[in-house]
């Protein structure tokens, strides 16, 4: 009986491994083989991808990512970017959230018209928020006009200061991440057992203590996942500044790190794959260790 039992287990093993090579096979391709031959690129002083030769392997490239002002930059604009993007798109996405969960009639219309913008061409949105806020020869922009209609100056927004440029590149952000978070959360508050809440009503709780104390734990798996996903995805963001801005991100000063790897690879100092994989790995350590920062936090906050 007990041999049976063991070569039932090892059967089921082995078929469990059958089902799973497809997936081994593809992650080992396309994410684990790249990663390792990124990570040996990036020690090899001068590599030249056309005859695949390096005159030498050190730290120098590293060396030469961290010290250049254009990949500083990038480090600046990404992490500004990540620090008012996630908190704030999250917040709001939750407010939004609550509001379309208390609203019964029309609550399907109202969702759809949240979802549109994810639905959008990245591009697309990134040219109508430049008709917003662009100046041009005939136009001072629609926010520009709002602006002056309250005695404010004018300003330009996408070739002015510094912190104007980044002020559209974060609303600009928050609102492509929005959907998305709001689709989560919708679909989180929704799955909270009435029962609790039934249970608050009758001990008389205050709607802000039922929030605080039933439906934010209920509901902190989620949105642990929309802050881990957020992260991530704000320390990818390149799409969204060339939507705005161009493609000459340097001269523009709103480079990310994901774009200085695209410029070292393809751009106009493109050419120098050791210094792109230095750079590439330098923002794998970040975003894991800033992974695993909110993990060690999720494990007193999240509740399963």
């Amino acid at each position: 009986m007990g041999v049976n039992m063991v070569k039932k287990l090892k059967s089921s093993s082995f078929k469990g491994w059958i089902y799973l090579l497809p997936a081994i096979l593809f992650l080992g391709c396309f994410m684990v083989y790249p990663l390792i031959d990124v990570f040996i690129y990036s020690f090899e002083e001068g590599y030249n991808s056309a005859s695949q030769t390096y005159f030498g392997v050190g730290f120098y490239n590293y060396s030469y990512v961290l010290h250049d002002p254009y990949f500083l930059q990038a480090v600046k604009n990404t992490f500004i970017l990540v620090i008012i993007t996630v908190p704030l798109s999250t917040g709001i996405a939750l407010f939004i959230s609550l509001g379309l969960s208390m609203i019964k009639p029309l609550k399907n219309l109202f969702q759809t018209i949240y979802f549109l913008p994810y639905v959008t061409n990245t591009l697309a949105v990134g040219l109508v928020f430049m008709i917003l806020f662009k100046k041009t020869a005939y136009s001072e922009g629609l926010v520009n006009l709002m602006i002056s209609w309250f005695g404010g100056k004018t300003v330009d927004f996408i070739d002015g200061p510094y912190w104007a440029k980044m002020f559209v590149l974060c609303f600009y952000t928050i609102w492509i991440v929005l959907p998305f978070k709001i689709l989560i959360l919708t679909s989180a508050l929704s799955s909270v057992d009435q029962i609790y809440y039934n249970a608050a009503k009758v001990d008389g709780t205050s709607k802000f203590r039922t929030f605080m104390k039933i439906t934010l734990p209920m509901i902190s798996p989620m949105i642990f996942y929309l802050i881990i996903t957020g992260f991530i995805g704000a320390f990818k963001a390149y799409s969204d500044a060339v939507a705005l801005f161009g493609t000459n991100l340097n001269a523009a000063e709103m480079n990310t790190i994901v774009g200085y790897v695209y410029d070292m690879l393809y751009g106009d100092s493109g050419g120098y794959p050791s210094y792109a994989s230095a750079a590439a790995i330098i923002l794998f350590a970040i975003v894991l260790t800033i992974t695993c920062i909110n993990l060690l936090i999720s494990k007193k906050n999240v509740h399963y």
